[in-house]
């Protein structure tokens, strides 16, 4: 039997949490400026501390895979998607993939660490450890004064990206999103689509970050980030409260789930909205769907995802997929 992935697990208003750190090794120059040859000395460098740290982890070279397998691990939060766009560097991850070091993104060392639902104590506590066994046997390009040193400024200081990936129908649909961000701005935090910076929202799914690097420690951002989210969940769950109350929202989920159920063909776009609804209903226990196969199928409807399948166009593949999942 198939083990069912991290982020099928996923909660009802926070779907993963992450904790990403930017590291250079000192000596070598940031991955934009270094000459291949040293590149790759550095990659076997980092990679070895890295096995040495964590023996377990599995090396991909990230030009031995096709696009198509790089754009569907981003469409599965496993790399960036300029590490998939790149397909350069290697990628050092465990067997469940919610450990992944990526070698020469744009920094020599990108760790991140993930968990399904929220909670950012325990991703930050694993990419700790982490990083700390790999300080232990690479010298990390640091300063006294501005902390990390990354090949972008914005990253100095802690080089710690937190975020929280959030599902948020209900304050979509009563337009608060936007309010939300402009609150978090002013305390340091960032609003962005599924899939981070440069990217829009989709269905709904929003990841919220910090912004401030430098002058600020690293559990701080963590205990903060962790209290606004637990804010946010509530202020998901009231506004869900309100929406349902409308049998017109109700009716909005039941005929996004009967035509997931039925379709024979599913673009993109259609289906990242219906299953935004689909999913609002299996969290509030409307519809007779598990939440954990509604989850799972977040990435595995993406087209990168999809083009890996087998038979069909991608529409086709992509309604079988779907039907499936829900059990039709």
């Amino acid at each position: 039997m198939n083990q069912s992935p991290w982020y099928a697990k996923a909660g009802d208003v926070v779907f993963s949490s992450r904790v990403r750190l930017a590291r250079n090794v000192a000596g070598y120059a940031f991955p934009a400026r270094l000459p291949q040859a040293e590149k790759a000395k550095l990659q076997a460098r980092v990679t070895q501390a890295a096995k040495d740290a964590m023996p377990d982890l599995v090396v991909t070279d990230m030009q031995t895979i096709s696009a198509a397998e790089a754009f569907a691990m981003a469409a599965r939060w496993e790399i960036s998607r300029g590490f998939a766009a790149q397909q350069t560097g290697v990628l050092l991850s465990d067997q469940n993939k919610t450990v992944g070091i990526m070698v020469c993104e744009e920094d020599h060392i990108r760790l991140q660490t993930l968990e399904a639902g929220l909670d950012l104590p325990k991703v930050f506590d694993r990419a700790n450890k982490i990083d700390d066994a790999i300080a232990a046997r690479l010298p990390y390009a640091f300063d006294a004064q501005l902390g990390y040193l990354t090949q972008c400024p914005t990253n100095l200081g802690t080089a710690m990206r937190a975020s929280v990936l959030l599902h948020l129908p209900a304050l979509a649909s009563l337009d608060r999103v936007a309010l939300l961000g402009e609150t978090f701005a002013t305390l340091g935090y960032t609003i962005r689509g599924a899939f981070g910076e440069g990217t829009e929202a989709q269905g709904a799914l929003f990841q919220l970050s910090n912004q401030v690097t430098l002058g600020m420690d690293e559990q701080t951002v963590i205990a903060d980030l962790q209290a606004h989210t637990l804010q946010i969940i509530e202020k998901e769950r009231r506004a869900a409260a309100q929406c349902l109350r409308q049998p017109k929202i109700k009716d909005q989920i039941w005929r996004a789930f009967g035509i997931l159920s039925a379709a024979r063909l599913l673009e993109h776009n259609e289906a990242v909205q219906l299953l935004s609804l689909v999913r609002m209903g299996a969290a509030r226990g409307i519809l007779p769907v598990p939440l954990e196969r509604v989850n799972a199928l977040i990435p595995g409807i993406q087209p990168a995802s999809i083009a890996l399948l087998p038979d069909g166009t991608d529409a086709e593949k992509r309604a079988n997929l779907v039907r499936g999942a829900l059990g039709t």
